[in-house]
């Protein structure tokens, strides 16, 4: 067999494949090198401590790296560590695992001699397992592998090559590892003695022999898994017993140059087993050779002598023109892939595979079609996709009579030349997509069936029609398609993406013609003659300029019409009455005021089953029209001008699955829904509903969107139907749900409803300047892989991040992302100032371990904040983003896009550095087959094709700036940059904005998951980022995005303390199953935790020491440290925090605010009946908040207001309390300080400890020794309220000044 190439480095050929599933890492294995003294070559370095040697004299085993080899990797950026492996990481012990420190030129033999090892394993993406050369560098094969893959600074790469998490992609061994595919295959193996050769020149030695697949593999007995093994394949050659030894047989491989060796058994039986079963290996004969992605450079020479074979694969090789060999002894060859090599041009033997019929040579290094080809006449499909072809000779084309199928996609093709007019009458099939042509002309082709020519520069195209049957050129720059004689068995036609202004006239005449598509073109009119087509079923004219459609006058039979994004105000009156055949009509986005009507009579006989009539403008009057479709499955009503729905109309709709009626005004949904038993999804959202439809009555019912309505109550049955997944009533700022209500919602998978409002310092003062809502819905799939990070207060300023995720096909790496890429985000904002951004998606891609191995994830992150480097300057905006999700800014009613889509089919550039890093890329336009994107997040199996590397763009936020628009591929796929922003721009609810672009998508034929998030923005010029209370600014496009009424700032001495408990996002991302590191978050997201300088922007600076300021402090109270509810750090008493015993630790930030109109009552009279409190009107707010999710920062008040405070739907649309079967219900609001604590999260660390809830009868017990104190405090605390009493009576009798800029 073929030997392996030696590798350069990470992305070299490896071995023969050998996949295997990896188990977990052991991340915190203590085994590791200490190092080694650096020789001449500067290789392992020793440092000395009391080490044990493991079996050379420069290398030494430790169970960790200490401080001296930290201070000795920081010395120089050449050097780092290496983690190397056992033969078997997942069973193996801690001390299997082995750190070695060394440097960039360190040689895989310098750390074999250390480890008492012959040689060193690499092992890419848990999968190919490939043996390094002594010569080869393993830590420079890291770096190089750390650069491939995005990092540039050589410090961050000396981090990350440190970090066992790398070993999910790359990996070392010191032995072979064992795989599971190699085992299955196993048949017998034992150590016996084996003889090589013939003669009695060899001796007899104790070897490991084992029969594996179709071979004899014989090693010693010491490592036969890392040694040398010598490999006999057994197809056509024999295997005899041998007379003048017992029990002794003799294999001997097939070929002039056989080889032998001769296996002495113990016992007759042993012998008999190994016989019969080798007997039935030699008499195989296999016709199907497969030897893909084996780092072959040339073919294996036993295939010579396998004269069955008539299907082999030489994919992804390393194989070059000399290295074919002999082929021509593959005399029965039939089918032979070469793609993904080094081929230039094809040896002359080769001519000789005369019954060859399907030859692959994509992705070489072909300049021209092979001359050789026009011997083989029996050859009929050439594919030559992904070579350097730029001329198309259509004349060397000729030559080759016999070839009836030509692939040359992903060429440089600019032309397509010809020296005579002499026509071929073999090509039937061309596929040239994907090229760079201008002009092409193939009317020499009489025989052409089949053309494929999408995606490149074609402005005119002439083709023959003697044989045509299918024409795709979509994505193109058409203005002309001539094709001569017309086409009379031309069945599909798609000239979508083009510049035709009218529909040609050879395509009226095609008798044939069953699909035509012209959308995203510049039509004025459609023909009268293609409607009267009698033979067009499928027709798409949607995305042009056509005013009106000429009239039906005879029965057609088209089945599917899409006439969306148009300019037509009516269709035709006929319509309905002529296309009885019709079952599906996209009328959305045109400017529709009434629908014609259906058959006269009794018996309706339409078969329309989906209609779309979104985004028109629509009236109560087109809803009888309806009633003459009785087969409806999916109407879409939405964003038109209802009022009503009649319930008569709506019961006669029996066979009804989905119904959209988003974005009207109706007031009720009609009671007859209930006779729609099929109804599975009701989307209902954008209304004006104050009572909740009959649906939970329905027993398919399983979607049920009515958010953003005026719901108040809900009346629901005692059993909720088996069915119902999801239930929306987000946005119903009056809905109130009592708990037993709650209790009954708890069975549902996904239920969304209002948090409660907020009042916190933080909350208000991020609120006036962005606000978001989201939106995402699962189509026509079964489970939604589309997740959305929203914190509107990150970090410690005024900070937010939003990103959104897709998994396209797997939900897992969405949810990892969402809940890991916030911690990243900050400990690299931490570190760098300017490539976090870059670091956090390659860190998170490292982070998805071992799930991103096989799995990928598109995403896109946003991150706000202010400019490091000039805090008085307005916000900037960064984003990031890999794979197809976009980021949209809209400014000055513009959309300006600020990501950049990574696919192959949008991306030249990325196209073209795949394909010349030799990737597969199948007909429809996927990386071997498996995505389209070339940057992702996980699927690092197909590394280095595929790269977590993202686009990355900054830009300063102005007040122009209105709204920041996040969408996955599903999203912009439908609606363009332009559309979504005028959909969306005149909406003041974000929640309200996300859902309408959702249902847009839908209502235009998405039926993926889609997900969009809106960011309302409210920037000014003198924006006041300092933490005050009460600044509310208004911002362009008149977004108001307050989240509660704010109070005041006065210079009065009122005062608002807000005690702060706060979960990190890295603990929520650890409750979750998150593998994110929380080291860095005691200084990160939980900032309260050490006291920091007050946040002052330029209008409001700090004020001199002499006059008052807002103090803040960081302190936790606990009844462990005192007895009296005193502080240990000052020993002052904390007013309102009294206690009986049960722990409380709750972190505090002060903040000087007064509530304007808020009439509080005394901490104290809630926690104590024997000794009340004085009366308190000073103001004193205590406001407890606490982050649940990574998605909503919930806030909970100490004290009732007796005033309510306005909700607004722009901030008030989040998820609540998740429970732990995925329900999400509302946080109930607290009325003291001990029930807050106890309806924390029971963890065993954390803010909050408390054991038990406190009981009624618990009352605040002095202690005698401490009894005169207390009541002399309280005297004197009564005395100051009296004078602050007088103090507020004079302040009211003045005008109120506040002392801002405002």
């Amino acid at each position: 067999m073929g030997e392996a190439g030696p590798g350069a480095g990470p992305g070299a050929a490896l071995g023969p494949r050998e996949a295997q599933e990896p188990e977990e890492d052991e991340a915190a294995a203590p085994g590791g090198t200490r190092g080694c003294r650096a020789g001449s070559r500067g290789g392992i370095r020793v440092l000395k401590r009391n080490a044990k040697r493991t079996g050379s004299r420069s290398c030494q085993s430790r169970s960790r790296v200490g401080s001296r080899e930290r201070t000795w990797l920081k010395g120089d950026v050449g050097r780092g560590c290496v983690y190397v492996y056992g033969r078997d990481s997942a069973a193996a012990a801690p001390s299997d695992l082995r750190l070695v420190l060394c440097t960039v030129d360190t040689q895989a033999s310098e750390i074999c001699d250390g480890e008492g090892r012959k040689t060193l394993f690499l092992q890419l993406h848990g999968d190919l397992v490939r043996r390094l050369e002594p010569t080869e560098k393993p830590l420079q094969i890291v770096y190089d592998y750390l650069a491939g893959l995005g990092f540039d600074d050589p410090l961050r790469m000396q981090e990350e090559a440190a970090n066992s998490d790398l070993s999910c992609m790359i990996r070392f061994y010191s032995e072979k590892p064992c795989q599971v595919e190699q085992l299955d295959r196993i048949l017998l193996s034992g150590v016996y003695n084996v003889r090589k050769g013939k003669t009695q020149l060899h001796k007899w030695a104790e070897r490991s022999v084992t029969l594996c697949g179709t071979c004899l593999i014989v090693s010693s007995v010491k490592d036969s898994h890392a040694g040398k093994m010598h490999i006999l394949p057994l197809i056509g050659g024999k295997v005899e017993e041998m007379k003048r030894r017992q029990y002794t047989l003799a294999f001997t491989s097939a070929g002039a140059q056989a080889q032998t060796y001769h296996v002495s058994f113990e016992t007759l039986a042993e012998c008999q087993r190994w016989h019969r079963q080798a007997s039935t290996i030699v008499s195989m004969r296999f016709s199907m050779v497969d030897l893909s992605c084996y780092s072959l450079e040339e073919v294996p020479e036993h295939l010579f002598y396998s004269q069955d074979i008539t299907y082999l694969n030489l994919r992804h090789n390393f194989m070059r023109t000399s290295g074919a060999g002999s082929l021509d002894s593959l005399c029965s060859l039939q089918t032979f892939w070469l793609d993904g090599n080094f081929l230039t041009s094809l040896p002359e033997e080769m001519g000789n595979l005369q019954q060859l019929s399907c030859l692959g040579l994509s992705f070489n290094n072909f300049c021209e079609l092979p001359a050789i080809c026009e011997k083989l006449v029996t050859l009929d499909k050439l594919a030559l996709a992904g070579n350097l072809l730029e001329t198309l000779d259509l004349t060397v084309l000729n030559r080759m009579g016999h070839i009836k199928s030509v692939d040359l996609r992903l060429n440089n093709l600019k032309r397509a030349a010809a020296d005579t007019l002499e026509g071929n009458k073999s090509v039937a099939y061309m596929d040239l997509r994907d090229n760079q042509m201008t002009d092409l002309d193939l009317s020499s082709l009489v025989s052409l069936e089949q053309l494929h020519c999408e995606r490149n520069k074609l402005r005119e195209l002439t083709l023959s029609g003697f044989s045509l049957r299918a024409l795709y050129a979509n994505s193109n720059c058409l203005t002309a398609v001539n094709i001569y004689p017309v086409p009379g068995l031309l069945t599909c036609l798609e000239l979508s993406h083009n510049q035709l202004q009218c529909v040609p006239d050879w395509a009226c005449e095609a008798k044939k013609l069953e699909v035509l598509d012209v959308s995203y073109n510049l039509l004025l009119e459609l023909p009268s003659r293609i409607l009267r087509s009698l033979s067009l079923r499928k027709l798409m004219v949607g995305h042009n300029r056509l005013q009106s459609l000429p009239p039906l006058l005879e029965h057609i039979p088209l089945e599917v019409l899409d006439l969306q994004h148009n300019l037509l105000a009516k269709l035709p009156e006929t319509l309905f009455v002529k296309a009885l055949n019709l079952r599906y009509l996209n009328a959305s986005a045109n400017s529709l005021e009434s629908l014609p009507t259906t058959c006269p009579g009794e018996e309706s006989l339409s078969m329309l089953q989906l209609l779309y009539l979104t985004n028109n403008n629509l009236t109560d009057q087109c809803i009888p029209v309806l009633v003459g479709h009785p087969n409806l499955r999916i109407l879409h009503l939405a964003n038109n001008n209802l009022q009503t729905f009649p319930a008569s109309k709506l019961s006669k709709l029996e066979h009804l699955e989905e119904l959209n009626l988003s974005g009207n005004k109706l007031k009720t949904i009609p009671t007859t829904v209930a006779n729609c038993k099929l109804l599975h999804t009701l989307i209902a959202h954008s209304n004006e509903i104050s009572i909740f439809p009959e649906v939970l009555h329905l027993p398919r019912i399983q979607f049920v969107d009515l958010s953003c309505n005026e719901l108040t109550e809900i009346l629901i049955p005692e059993a909720l139907p088996g069915a119902l997944q999801e239930l929306d009533l987000s946005g119903n700022t009056n809905l109130v749900l009592e708990h037993k209500t709650l209790d009954i919602f708890s069975h549902i998978t996904t239920l969304k409803i209002d948090a409660k409002p907020s009042l916190t310092a933080d909350s208000a003062l991020t609120s006036v300047f962005w606000s978001h809502g989201v939106a995402e819905m699962a189509g026509q799939r079964n489970k939604l892989c589309v997740s959305s990070l929203t914190l509107g207060s990150f970090a410690e300023g005024v900070e937010a991040v939003y990103g959104m995720f897709d998994g396209d096909k797997n939900e897992e790496l969405p949810r990892l992302l969402q809940c890991t890429m916030a911690d990243v985000l900050l400990e690299e904002v931490q570190q760098s100032d300017t490539m976090f951004m870059s670091n956090t998606f390659l860190v998170s891609h490292r982070k998805l371990g071992m799930a991103g191995q096989k799995l990928g994830s598109s995403a896109v992150l946003c991150y706000i904040r202010n400019e490091v480097a000039d805090p008085a300057s307005n916000f900037s905006l960064t984003v990031a983003n890999v794979g197809t999700c976009q980021a949209v800014l809209c400014r000055s009613g513009k959309a300006l896009p600020l990501s950049k889509v990574f696919s192959l089919e949008q991306c030249s550039e990325e196209a073209r550095r795949v394909k010349e890093q030799k990737a597969i890329i199948t007909e429809d336009n996927k990386v071997n087959g498996v995505t389209c994107c070339t940057r992702m997040l996980g699927c690092t199996y197909l590394h280095p094709w595929i790269l977590p590397k993202p686009h990355v763009s900054s830009i300063p936020l102005t007040v122009q700036d209105e709204l920041l628009l996040l969408g996955n591929k599903a999203l912009w796929e439908h609606l363009s940059y332009a559309e979504a922003v005028s959909a969306v721009r005149h909406l003041h609810d974000p929640l309200a904005a996300a859902k309408k672009l959702c249902t847009l998508a839908q209502s235009y034929g998405c039926q993926d998951n889609v997900g969009a998030m809106v960011v309302c923005l409210n920037i000014s010029e003198d924006n006041c980022t300092c933490e005050m209370h009460g600044l509310t600014l208004t911002g362009p496009g008149g977004f108001s995005s307050t989240t509660t009424k704010p109070a005041t700032p006065s210079c009065s001495s009122g005062i608002a303390s807000e005690f702060s408990s706060e979960l990190s996002a890295s603990e929520v991302s650890s409750e979750v199953g998150s593998t994110a590191s929380d080291e860095h978050s005691a200084v990160g997201l939980d900032g309260s935790l050490l006291p920091r300088q007050e946040r002052r922007c330029s209008l409001h600076p700090v004020p001199p020491s002499s006059i008052f300021q807002r103090q803040h402090s960081s302190a936790t109270f606990s009844s462990n440290q005192s007895d009296n509810g005193l502080d240990s750090d000052d020993e002052q008493p904390v007013e309102g925090v009294m206690t009986n015993g049960s722990k409380v630790e709750v972190e505090v930030d002060i903040h000087c605010c007064k509530g304007k109109g808020l009439e509080l009552q005394h901490p104290a009279a809630e926690y104590s009946s024997s000794t009340p409190g004085p009366e308190d009107d000073s103001g004193l707010v205590l406001i407890i908040r606490r982050q649940n999710s990574v998605n909503s920062n919930t806030v909970q008040r100490g004290v009732k207001e007796k005033c309510e405070l306005q909700k607004s739907l722009s901030t008030c649309c989040l998820y609540g309390k998740k429970l732990s079967n995925g329900s999400i219900v509302p946080l109930e609001e607290s009325l003291n300080l001990i029930e807050v604590a106890t309806e924390a999260p029971k963890k065993k660390t954390g803010y909050f400890a408390a054991p038990s809830q406190m009981e009624p009868e618990d009352q605040f017990v002095v202690p005698p020794d401490l009894e005169e104190e207390v009541k002399e405090q309280m005297k004197q605390h009564q005395e100051d309220r009296a004078d602050q009493e007088l103090k507020e009576e004079h302040a009211a009798s003045l005008p109120e000044e506040f002392d801002t800029a405002l």
